[in-house]
């Protein structure tokens, strides 16, 4: 399902990629038990950096990693900012469809990147590789965005699925009818692989809330 190209492993020496394929999935609207998680994940958030400001949380061992990352590009780990929304003003976690929920819920327990996409219209291999600044893709908002040098990206035969500084496309989005699901996570040099590990069975335990006769195809760290 995954290819790397030594350009990526060159470029970014002791970077990961996680994958996570599930099939026969659903992804309902709502779901009581998945909401009651949520809730409970929220407090959890807030308990542990209680107290903390944005300075304080950008010590977090991860945020500091993505933070170097984001820096390069000029730009703002967002998974920080949707932290600190939820710690420190009291929002929730986005109330979307369930699979693109449980997404959310172990990005943002984990803070880890990652993107959700249509197995099904996936054409595999999927490939991870770094940008040279020529190529573009439909972001989710389906304008057309060129990548920036020296970034990760990851592309099927198609064209580019995700991209770490411009997040995924619009092409493989996850939809109401999807019922095969693949999640990646991008990890740039200094996180853990069993982080890496823990986050892809946090979000294969969310979907099974919602959908306990899915089945795990994939379930794997790449680097």
């Amino acid at each position: 399902m995954f290819e790397v190209t030594t350009a990526w492993k060159s470029a970014f020496r002791g970077a990961h990629v996680g994958g996570l394929a599930m099939k026969d999935v659903t992804n309902p609207a709502h779901h009581a038990e998945l909401e009651k998680l949520k809730t409970e994940l929220e407090a959890e958030l807030r308990e542990q950096f209680k107290g903390q400001d944005r300075a304080a949380l950008s010590l977090h061992p991860v945020l500091q990693v993505y933070g170097e990352y984001y820096k390069r590009f000029k730009k703002t780990y967002h998974v920080q900012l949707q932290l600190e929304s939820i710690v420190m003003k009291g929002k929730s976690i986005p109330s979307v469809a369930s699979l693109v929920e449980a997404m959310f819920m172990a990005e943002i327990k984990n803070v880890l990147l990652t993107a959700g996409h249509d197995l099904d219209v996936l054409q595999l291999p999927l490939t991870l590789d770094v940008s040279r600044g020529s190529e573009s893709y439909n972001v989710m908002r389906g304008e057309v965005q060129t990548l920036k040098p020296d970034d990760m990206f990851i592309s099927d035969k198609l064209g580019i699925v995700s991209d770490i500084i411009y997040g995924p496309d619009q092409r493989t989005q996850i939809n109401p009818d999807t019922r095969n699901v693949v999640f990646t996570v991008y990890a740039p040099a200094g996180i853990d692989t069993q982080l890496i590990t823990q986050h892809l069975q946090d979000m294969r335990d969310y979907v099974l809330v919602t959908a306990p006769q899915a089945q795990v195809e994939l379930l794997q760290v790449f680097g």
